[in-house]
Parts: structure tokens; sequence; C-alpha cells
């Protein structure tokens, strides 16, 4: 595999939109990144949770898998207490769930990085 490639699916992962910005396509990459964290950050807002590795339930391991697709952030939510999720608010599940979409979307947008890269997709 191309390094470049790996390169881009790499800085994608970790801030959405920057593997396609690290691509040229400059215009792609910002819609990602607006889209993606104004996502996160709605879920933060709204009192979601960042899971963290569990293995008392296999559901949060799923969602510690989404959670982690969100990159950047979700080491800062290690780093710093967000993400911690506030339970008896109403919004508690869609922001948990906004949190866990960004994280799947932006996989998908780390692969689509990856297949610019690689010359299997303009």
């Amino acid at each position: 595999m191309k390094t470049r490639a790996i390169l881009s699916l790499i800085l994608s992962w970790f801030i959405p939109g920057l593997g396609h910005i690290f691509l040229k396509k400059y215009a792609r990459g910002l819609v990602f990144f607006l889209c993606i964290s104004c996502m996160a950050a709605l879920g933060l807002f709204i009192g979601g949770k960042i899971y963290s590795f569990q293995t008392e339930n296999p559901l949060t391991i799923l969602a510690f898998f989404s959670d982690l697709g969100i990159g950047a952030l979700y080491v800062l939510s290690k780093i710093i207490p967000i993400g911690l999720g506030n339970i008896k608010a109403v919004t508690f599940e869609f922001g948990t769930a906004y949190i866990a979409g960004a994280g799947l979307l932006n996989y998908l947008v780390a692969l689509d990085a990856f297949d610019i890269a690689s010359g299997k997709k303009k």
C-alpha cells in the first residue's frame, strides 16, 4: 500500500477532513470537518457520553469503537473531562447517538480519503 494513502487515512481519522485537505481536496475536507465536528459538538452540548472500553456489556464495546472514530476528540476526552454524559438529562441518549454517529461517519470519511489517495476514487 502507498504511504500517502495510509497517511491520509490516519490524518482523516484523527481530525475529520484533514486527510482530504492533505490530498488537496479542500472544499470536501472543510465540509467533512464542519459536519462531523458540529455533530460531535452538538452531542456533547446536549449531554452525550463518550464511552471508554468496558467488557461488562457487549453494547458498550460497540459504543467504544464508534466513539473511537472521532479521533482527536476521543483522545481529548481522556485528557480533560468532556463527554462524561448526564444520564439524568432528557437528551442524554440523543447526545450519545450524535457522538457515536459522528464517529461512524468519520470512519467512512477516512476510508474515502484512503480510496482517493489509492487512486480508486477521484
